[in-house]
């Protein structure tokens, strides 16, 4: 996109009363959905410190999260399982998601809302709606860039939850992706339903096992005596 078309789309978009930004995060990691959202910010004054989500520090995106959602129009989370990953490929999957999202968008009143145009990141989905797809729309489209953060914050609390049930994968701190210490979860334990096995290979991947888990938990936790235990697994 050229400086002058970009130009052209973005009085476009001010000359638009309702303009539905769409964004996801999720297409990289072993483990957990793809999350996308959709959602539509008033025309006017613009929320400081809006952009790419992947360029704010995580303190930033919860804090935004909670002002764009108190200033939207309306707004919608869509998601695709690793099961749906799994079964349609990531990019389906990720096109299934945004859809959703944008079936989903509602007012704070809880009724749906049509947009008059969608913008969509590097995309095109499978809608009647007018729309356009704008390569490195999160940090050029103040619409797509609010929605990048909300997806971005909805799937990392997600996966806080998961590192809730399963805290030897790092969750919490991976978010899924694919780290050395991830890695070595996925050879020592085995693999999560929630871990996408299309992503996924190798002779030394298995199933997860629970006992197992439970097993090293109890030999790497300090005894009573607050010595440590040594052991080799």
């Amino acid at each position: 996109m050229t400086p002058e078309t970009l130009q052209e789309l973005l009085l476009k978009i001010d000359a638009t009363e309702l303009v539905c930004g769409i964004d996801e995060v999720g297409r990289g990691p072993l483990a957990g959905p793809v999350v996308a959202c959709a959602i539509i910010m008033p025309h006017g004054e613009k929320i400081e410190g809006i952009r790419d989500s992947k360029k704010l520090s995580e303190k930033k995106r919860e804090r935004l999260y909670d002002v764009i959602l108190d200033r939207c129009v309306a707004w919608g989370i869509g998601q695709s399982d690793e099961r749906m990953i799994d079964r349609i490929n990531i990019r389906q999957a990720t096109l299934l998601a945004m859809r959703e999202a944008l079936h989903q968008l509602k007012d704070r009143n809880g009724q749906l809302v049509t947009p008059d145009l969608v913008a969509v990141d590097a995309e095109h989905i499978d809608t009647t709606l007018p729309q356009v797809s704008v390569v490195h729309g999160d940090d050029r489209i103040y619409a797509i860039s609010c929605a990048s953060i909300v997806a971005k914050v909805t799937r990392d609390r997600l996966m806080r939850r998961y590192d809730a049930l399963y805290p030897a994968y790092g969750f919490a701190s991976n978010k899924g992706y694919g780290t050395k210490a991830h890695y070595e979860a996925l050879r020592r334990y085995g693999i999560l339903p929630l871990h996408r096995r299309s992503f996924l290979h190798g002779e030394d991947l298995h199933d997860y096992n629970p006992q197992i888990e439970q097993k090293i938990a109890d030999l790497t936790s300090p005894r009573e005596d607050n010595t440590a235990e040594e052991t080799a697994y």
